[in-house]
């Protein structure tokens, strides 16, 4: 069975926390890569590896006949609806791929898209503002403290202790900062002070794997209480074993809600195969949907073990490569019908 595992790969390397550094935090490592597609020869395929750049389309297209399945867990290299690019590439050429549709995948990266499609039905999730320059009112529902982010991008990029802001000018001075680096809409909504959690769901339909919540409680001082990009990639990184907590100190009840709004989610965005929805509450522990990462990071244990998907299936019992092996089997079955 041929397997294509397309996917994008950092060129450049400055691991400092500065924002113009963070530009293809969404990009795997080369060792990341690597052990991807070694993980998948152990199953037995065949495996035809694409960097997702500008090349990706005429090497899928001299392919096409001889692909069973397209592995992607690439991010899309240009534009504001880059991930989609992928898939919409391969629904052209009449390749079946894992993970969902270009659509889908468009409203997952743009944070505020999906936070409209959120409030049509009726999934909770924050109030909040999109932005484009510098000169805009904040809207009178809005109350510090808030949290500022790039309306389209993953990895916690461009989310930093700054992003929390207490006053008119730190919020003027942060939407700068952001419109600057990252070329792109800002993102303003309440900062939630309650629980973190993420939540992996696979298959069709889906199951979730178990819940994973951030322990803020431990972060040192100098980190505010959220997953942050210097939480996520220094932090984390020094496999605190006691940070992500999985399965997440729950009761039932709460997980159910937490469970029946992902499930709300997935079918309001017609996700396919695999997810990964980020949630936080309130202080009154009233959860609101931040995210859905469509794909979802999905390292290999050898490079990281704090890779939030592939942490929840091994702590259902599923290793690494038959994680892969169930992903590809679900968009198999899809396919079939």
């Amino acid at each position: 069975m041929n397997i294509v595992f397309l996917y994008n790969v950092r060129h450049i390397y400055d691991d400092s926390i500065g924002y113009r550094n963070q530009l293809d935090r969404d990009f795997d490592d080369p060792i990341t890569t690597k052990w991807q597609i070694k993980h998948l020869k152990s199953l037995g395929f065949n495996v035809i590896s694409i960097e997702a750049n500008e090349k990706a389309y005429f090497k899928l297209f001299r392919l096409r006949k001889k692909i069973d399945l397209v592995f992607n867990v690439a991010e899309g290299i240009n534009g504001k609806d880059r991930e989609l690019q992928m898939p919409a590439m391969l629904e052209m050429l009449q390749i079946p791929y894992t993970g969902s549709s270009p659509l889908t995948h468009a409203f997952s990266l743009n944070k505020a898209k999906a936070k409209e499609i959120f409030l049509a039905n009726n999934i909770p999730t924050a109030n909040f503002q999109t932005v484009e320059n510098i000169d805009f009112t904040l809207k009178k529902t809005l109350k510090f403290p808030l949290i500022v982010k790039p309306v389209a991008e993953g990895s916690s990029m461009g989310i930093t202790n700054e992003s929390v802001v207490y006053d008119d000018i730190s919020l003027k001075k942060q939407v700068k900062k952001i419109l600057k680096f990252f070329n792109e809409p800002v993102l303003i909504e309440p900062f939630l002070e309650g629980r973190e959690f993420s939540i992996s769901m696979l298959g069709n339909p889906p199951m979730i794997l178990p819940i994973i919540e951030s322990n803020h409680k431990i972060l040192p001082k100098k980190y505010l209480p959220l997953d942050s990009y210097e939480v996520k990639w220094f932090f984390e990184e020094e496999e605190h074993s006691d940070y992500l907590i999985c399965p997440a100190k729950i009761d039932k009840k709460f997980e159910d809600r937490l469970k029946k709004i992902c499930f709300k989610v997935w079918q309001a965005l017609n996700v396919v195969d695999w997810c990964r929805i980020d949630i936080r509450c309130d202080q009154n522990n009233n959860p609101y949907v931040l995210e859905i990462n469509s794909p979802s990071g999905i390292t290999p244990p050898e490079v990281s073990k704090t890779s939030y998907f592939p942490l929840a299936a091994r702590t259902a019992g599923i290793d690494y490569k038959n994680l892969l092996k169930k992903i590809i089997e679900t968009a198999l079955e899809r396919y079939k019908k």
